[in-house]
């Protein structure tokens, strides 16, 4: 599986406790298998890491969007690991990339209100390296520092998830 994973370093041999700190609490390295959603949210000068995972005998586990999706990441941002597995594939939650204000991790909204915000918009696929082992079969293949980018998509998509969102938040 080719994965791709944007930051602002060259990262060879990733660090499975430094994840994203607004979501996750360092569980994982997250990477995505969607080279193009990987270039439209990089910014200029960002470097794009490409990988390889080899998912021999790995124990993968792999949600769509539905409620043990949203119970996995609730759980997750109260630094609650509930999954036993060296591989999480599946959707990334859409207000760890657009902003939402906190609102939908909030605790003000129920669960099922919460969740029914988190189906907004596009869908985007994440995978998350959560052991060793995974770490071990993952090889780093080169990297890329982006100098130009073309913001509008971007900006686009973002426009409309906001719009979407407001209305979901007046229903």
């Amino acid at each position: 599986m080719r994965l791709y994973h944007t930051g602002t370093l060259i990262i060879k041999d990733p660090d499975l406790r430094h994840g994203r700190k607004n979501a996750d609490f360092g569980q994982g390295f997250y990477l995505t298998p969607d080279r193009d959603f990987t270039y439209r949210w990089a910014r200029r000068d960002a470097i794009v890491n490409l990988y390889e995972l080899d998912e021999t005998g790995l124990n993968i586990h792999r949600f769509t969007r539905d409620i043990e999706w949203f119970n996995y990441i609730f759980h997750n941002r109260r630094v609650e690991d509930t999954i036993d597995a060296d591989v999480i594939i599946g959707p990334i939650a859409n207000d760890t990339i657009f902003d939402t204000m906190g609102i939908i991790s909030s605790g003000f909204l129920t669960p099922e209100e919460a969740l029914k915000l988190l189906l907004i918009g596009p869908e985007y696929t994440q995978v998350t390296i959560k052991s060793e082992k995974a770490k071990s079969q993952l090889h780093w293949l080169s990297s890329e520092q982006i100098t130009a980018i073309d913001e509008s998509l971007h900006q686009q998509e973002e426009a409309e998830y906001q719009k979407l969102f407001a209305e979901a938040m007046t229903k």
